[in-house]
């Protein structure tokens, strides 16, 4: 008699063709939905920056809606908004374009003093005698003529992005007003589609955003005010001329994370070579150095006391990530971005670990959780 068969494992089974045909479908809609977001990039953003000022701007509408309307308080708002970058264009345009025709009057005696100057050097006149450095200038000089044509085509360009720069801005500010009037109460929609106790954690999740966006942006502009008067102050007794629109420009750079104090340092440095050199240049130099050690140390840390703390590391991957997609703009944008998906987490691990019965309502703050307690002070 033969031994009866062992029972073995099964073979794996062929997949079905409707499991093939489900992958192939979910990988073509997910691509097609990449395509898409990449097609309307544009749009989506000027939709992230909408909802951007509109969580800005909430609180000081709140702040004027206790003491009259809703449409004024809103009105009130956006027109200082408008109102604020027409009067430091107004500070900035007319001291650049005095100091173009100055520079323009003076190169003839520029070219003059350089000239003096090589004669008056045995190196740079056997450089002169070498090279013929002098006729390649006047060489290209006088091509240049010839080059205005160019030129204008380049303030062409120039024009119709400022065009597009105008529609950008007036499509995200209306986008804004939009958002503002009713972004809560389509957020609250959304939330009341699920259980209470997730509804009670979203919407206290979106309180918590609101108030970290408007308390980022608040302090941000309380920090670069500081840093401009400080700096007008310094100018003022340097003497450097101009020193209202430069404090503009320290004012506006300090917006800009990590970098942008320095940079205004830079500009304005580089404005006192013309002025006192060497010794307004290294009282500026001092007065940068010292500033921004005590802004580091003292001022930012204070002013961002009631913003939900983001560690050091976190800030500056955000930032380098956020300035290389969409530059200076993703670099102002990159620290409450972060600060949100680090408050989102903390909700939803306070979420997950407290039941449902002790959740605290809407407009309390949950205890924090793993990453520590925010900065007090």
């Amino acid at each position: 008699m033969s031994a009866p068969p062992v029972a073995g494992p099964s073979p794996t089974p062929w997949l079905s063709t409707r499991a093939i045909l489900r992958v192939v479908i979910t990988v073509l809609v997910c691509v097609l939905a990449l395509y898409l977001v990449y097609l309307l990039r544009r749009p989506i953003t000027w939709i992230f920056i909408a909802g951007f000022i509109a969580i800005a701007l909430s609180g000081p509408v709140a702040f004027l809606q206790r003491r009259m309307r809703r449409g004024a308080a809103v009105t009130l708002v956006y027109l200082g908004m408008i109102l604020v970058p027409i009067l430091i264009m107004s500070a900035l345009v007319p001291p650049i374009v005095t100091q173009g025709n100055n520079l323009a009057q003076s190169l003839p005696d520029y070219a003059r003093d350089v000239t003096t100057f090589v004669q008056k050097n045995r190196q740079l006149r056997k450089l002169e005698a070498d090279y013929d450095i002098t006729g390649k200038l006047e060489e290209q000089a006088s091509k240049l003529p010839a080059r205005l044509g160019d030129a204008a085509g380049v303030l062409s360009d120039i024009g119709v992005g400022v065009v597009n720069s105008l529609f950008a801005a007036i499509t995200i500010l209306i986008m804004s007003v939009f958002m503002i009037n009713s972004a809560r109460g389509w957020l609250d929609a959304f939330a009341e589609r699920y259980p209470p106790d997730r509804a009670r954690w979203m919407k206290r999740l979106f309180d918590r955003i609101g108030a970290t966006v408007g308390n980022y942006v608040a302090g941000a502009l309380v920090q670069a005010t500081i840093a401009g008067l400080l700096a007008w102050i310094m100018l003022l007794i340097l003497g450097v001329p101009y020193a209202l629109p430069l404090a503009v420009v320290v004012f506006l750079l300090d917006l800009v994370p990590l970098v942008g104090a320095t940079l205004g340092a830079i500009i304005v440095g580089v404005v006192t070579l013309f002025n006192d050199f060497p010794v307004d240049t290294i009282i500026w130099v001092i007065f940068s150095v010292i500033y921004q050690q005590v802004e580091n140390t003292v001022i930012q840390p204070r002013i961002q006391a009631r913003a939900v703390a983001v560690h050091p590391f976190v800030v500056l991957v955000s930032v380098l990530f956020g300035s290389t997609l969409f530059g200076v703009l993703g670099a102002l944008l990159a620290i409450p971005v972060a600060a949100a998906i680090q408050i989102t987490t903390r909700e939803y691990v306070a979420f997950r670990n407290t039941p449902a019965e002790d959740l605290p309502p809407p407009g309390v703050p949950a205890p924090e959780t793993g990453a520590g307690p925010a900065t007090t002070g």
